[in-house]
């Protein structure tokens, strides 16, 4: 038989339906509102009085007043609860029962198990279509092919294509010795015209010729100290470099260890200006300065301030040391195999060493003999002796570049680096030369 439907509608069902039972508490969210039909017709065989709880059997009798809990309610009507959006509107479980088996979402409204596709899917987010105007386009680029074997018509990279308005150009090609060698020989004979003219026709131009050297050189020492963090005085240093050439020139050896002794205590002096931080790592760095290139520098002067052959002691040394770097250079290069000192000088060889002495005594030999009158073999002795003092000044001067880490004092002459990179041979030569030569042929007051 089929009961009235008790929300107001007169239609059968179809099927019995048991009367809603009374509810033992006032709780209106509770209380059952208008019964609407599910997502599908349920045709359970259980009895009017059976009420199905969510995770029992179907035959399990739950009791007409049975209460499971304050948000759950084991009747067979949807009601309205905080977990329900409207009657007969299911709006899933509460956050604990999310993703258990046995669950109220793995169940139907009158407990059987629901199927997957009983539920509308309203809730979940829509997917969008994002604009894609901002996303960077990507190309698809051609894969790499392999590098084509480079044809005798195709030229290579970095090379620009000649013509017969343009022709090919090429990078000069350094020599076995590191240097460009044309420029090298060119700046060197201007270097030697610069010393022999004034000194030959002018000697007091020689001087000026001098302490711009000595200025020079003590400018190149002090800005390659920089980079070890010393910061010498550079105004108190040239001053006083000067002024100790001028007097080795006038008043002779003794004089020359004043200017020394003078230029030392004037940049200690200079230097408290700047306070006390640093002050004895630029101290040091000042005195061997101040040794090296004028003090050293002065016994140049004090060989050209000679009275009657002071020109001839200067081109004899000059002359020794010239023979004694181009004859290291020749047989380095033709024989070089040994290396002399490796760790300061990599391309210097006991074979170019051999050169050098042989090429200075040979030479040194035959210049004091026609130029003052001195046996041969006093004048191999002195070209020997010169040739040593000059090799032991380049490998000086080698070991401080490498200490400092840099390659030439400066780039100031083309193919020579610096001027100090020419003047190391004849700082160590000239107070050889001035003690020999005083020995020799002594000087006529």
């Amino acid at each position: 038989m089929s009961h009235p439907d008790p929300y107001g509608n007169t239609e059968s069902r179809g099927w019995d339906r048991p009367a809603a039972p009374a509810l033992p508490w006032p709780d209106t969210d509770l209380e059952p509102g208008p019964w609407r039909p599910g997502p599908a017709a349920h045709t359970h065989p259980a009895a009017p009085d059976t009420y199905a709880r969510p995770g029992a059997g179907p035959d399990t009798y739950a009791g007409p007043d049975t209460y499971a809990g304050p948000d759950t309610y084991a009747g067979p009507y949807p009601t309205t609860s905080r977990h329900h959006d409207g009657p007969g509107r299911y709006d899933g479980p509460p956050a604990g029962d999310r993703g258990r088996p046995d669950g109220p979402e793995h169940r139907g409204p009158w407990g059987e198990p629901a199927r997957d596709d009983e539920y509308p899917t309203a809730q979940i987010a829509p997917v969008r279509d994002e604009p894609t105007d901002q996303i960077p386009v990507v190309r698809d680029e051609p894969a790499p092919a392999s590098a084509p074997e480079p044809s005798a018509g195709r030229r290579g990279p970095g090379r620009r294509r000649a013509s017969a308005e343009r022709p090919p150009t090429t990078a000069p090609k350094a020599s076995r010795a590191g240097r460009n060698l044309p420029a090298a020989i060119g700046v060197g004979v201007a270097l030697g015209a610069a010393v022999v003219v004034p000194l030959f026709f002018f000697r007091p131009a020689f001087l000026a010729v001098l302490a711009t050297a000595v200025g020079i050189g003590i400018w190149e020492m002090a800005r390659a100290v920089r980079r070890s963090g010393a910061h010498p005085p550079l105004a108190p240093l040239v001053a006083g470099g000067v002024l100790t050439v001028g007097l080795g020139w006038y008043a002779g050896p003794d004089a020359l260890c004043l200017g020394l002794l003078v230029t030392v205590l004037g940049t200690m002096i200079w230097r408290l200006g700047d306070g006390p931080g640093n002050y004895q790592r630029d101290l040091t760095a000042a005195t061997l300065i101040a040794v090296y290139v004028p003090f050293l520098a002065g016994f140049a002067a004090m060989l050209a301030a000679a009275p009657d052959d002071g020109h001839l002691r200067v081109l004899v040394t000059l002359a020794a040391v010239v023979l004694s770097d181009t004859g290291g250079y020749a047989a380095g290069v033709s024989f070089g195999k040994h290396s002399m000192a490796p760790t300061i000088s990599p391309k210097k060889s006991w074979e170019g060493f051999a050169g050098s002495v042989t090429a200075a005594a040979a030479g040194s030999a035959a210049l004091l003999w026609a130029l003052f009158d001195v046996a041969p073999w006093w004048g191999a002795l002195f070209g020997m002796a010169i040739s040593v003092s000059a090799v032991l000044g380049d490998l000086a001067e080698s070991m401080i570049k490498r200490d400092l880490g840099v390659k030439d004092m400066s780039n100031l002459l083309p193919g020579h680096g610096g001027l100090m990179d020419r003047l190391d041979s004849i700082l160590f030569a000239v107070p050889v030369a001035y003690l020999l030569l005083a020995v020799f042929v002594p000087v006529v007051s």
